[in-house]
């Protein structure tokens, strides 16, 4: 995927976060902000799939273990979904790791759960 493709849906995504606690605010599950998150996406025309399950490997064999990203937008763009009180590092590691197992370029931490949502709202990228 080209550079500005990645900079348009960046700007998408982030645009499509915004709306959705612009309408919900914070304080809500999870999994609300998930699902209205998703519909901005299905109404601006962003491919996505939900839950993803990517098989772990260690050393080129299957540990017949599985991580599941929350969204998976136009097959490269990972989003991790929050509503926490406060992110942590080990979120952030945690969005990293996933790129990397899953071979992504580019991902984003979201969290729902604040008064602004440029403060919970991280990109994060990798061999970008």
């Amino acid at each position: 995927m080209e550079k500005d493709r990645y900079e348009h849906l960046a700007a998408q995504i982030f645009k499509s976060a915004l709306e959705v606690h612009k309408a919900l605010g914070p304080g809500l599950l999870e999994s609300v902000y998930g699902f209205s998150l998703l519909t901005e996406f299905e109404l601006r025309g962003i491919s996505y799939k939900n839950q993803v399950k990517v098989p772990l490997f260690y050393k080129g064999r299957n540990t017949t273990k599985e991580f599941i990203i929350d969204v998976l937008v136009e097959e490269e763009i990972i989003i991790e979904l929050k509503s926490v009180e406060g992110l942590l590092p080990v979120h952030q590691a945690q969005v990293l790791s996933y790129m990397k197992l899953a071979d992504k370029r580019m991902g984003f931490l979201v969290n729902f759960n604040v008064v602004l949502l440029k403060d919970g709202f991280k990109r994060i990228v990798n061999n970008y």
